[in-house]
């Protein structure tokens, strides 16, 4: 009993917390980075985003926890192994839920009103979505594009482009098909044992939605760059498309050459071509955006 709290943190993920880093994209292109209000108010939305996806992962894994068992790395989950109870698993999510959306009711109701679509669609995609063919990975991309939402309803926008918001939903299909091909590639002839929805794609299939939504996520980036009218007059936005270029090839790069690609958020962590991509297009965005009127 005493290894159950690490357990339940364990979980809860962590390391994918960092998705709901997209919360501050309302703040940083809206021009409100400097701003201690609509910083501190987008922090906690943050803080209760990531409760709130503790939430989802403990509710996921208690579903996924027979298929789990045949997967090679994620067998060893602590509910999937066994190690942590799914009724103490199922208690932590059910009296997180209610505790997240009541504090982010007090932060805004528009965002308690958010987070609470955010648990719905979540728990849709845990017992029903993700078993759907195109419909898991679009569902994927709208939780993406919730988090950027999120920290659109927790300041007063002036200036945010809804353009950010094709080019999520983008980005996110994008990566999602990705994970679905590297866990095709792993798995082979038992990945519909461990992902059901996997038996209704193949890696040609994939690779075409990907090469389609790769180069729509270019695209509508660079359009957002000499388009969007919050941006500076003299277009040098489109300084950091080079950025988003990389980027892209680099994760295709890795999951064709690398073969990894399965766990998005691990291949960030320990990917320093991508980490040192994503830094300097965020440096040389915000010097862009900041420093120029």
């Amino acid at each position: 009993m005493r290894n159950w709290p690490a357990l339940l943190l364990r979980s809860m993920r962590p390391r994918q917390w960092t998705k709901n880093v997209f919360l501050f994209a309302a703040l940083a292109f809206d021009r409100q980075l400097l701003h201690r209000l609509a910083l501190e108010r987008t922090f906690a939305g943050f803080l209760l985003m990531c409760l709130a996806s503790g939430t989802v992962y403990l509710i996921n894994d208690i579903a996924d926890r027979s298929q789990d068992r045949h997967h090679p790395l994620k067998r060893n989950r602590p509910i999937a192994s066994g190690q942590l109870p799914v009724s103490v698993a199922l208690v932590t999510a059910v009296l997180l839920a209610p505790i997240s959306l009541g504090l982010a009711y007090l932060l805004a109701p528009a965002f308690a009103a958010l987070l609470l679509g955010y648990l719905a669609l979540n728990v849709a995609y845990s017992f029903y979505l993700k078993h759907v063919a195109i419909v898991d990975a679009l569902a994927v991309a709208a939780g993406f594009v919730l988090r950027v939402g999120g920290g659109v309803l927790l300041i007063q926008v002036v200036r945010f482009s809804p353009w950010l918001y094709v080019c999520m939903t983008l980005l996110a299909l994008f990566i999602s098909f990705g994970k679905r091909r590297a866990e095709l590639a792993l798995l082979v002839d038992s990945a519909a044992d461990h992902r059901p929805v996997l038996d209704g794609y193949t890696i040609a299939l994939l690779d075409t939605y990907m090469e389609i939504v790769s180069a729509a996520t270019i695209v509508a980036y660079s359009l957002y760059t000499f388009s969007a009218p919050n941006l500076p007059a003299n277009h040098s936005m489109m300084l950091t498309t080079p950025f988003v270029l990389y980027g892209v090839f680099r994760y295709l790069y890795l999951l064709e050459v690398d073969k990894s690609g399965g766990a998005p958020e691990e291949v960030l962590m320990a990917d320093r071509p991508l980490q040192l991509t994503i830094v300097l297009w965020g440096l040389c965005a915000m010097v862009l955006l900041y420093l120029q009127t």
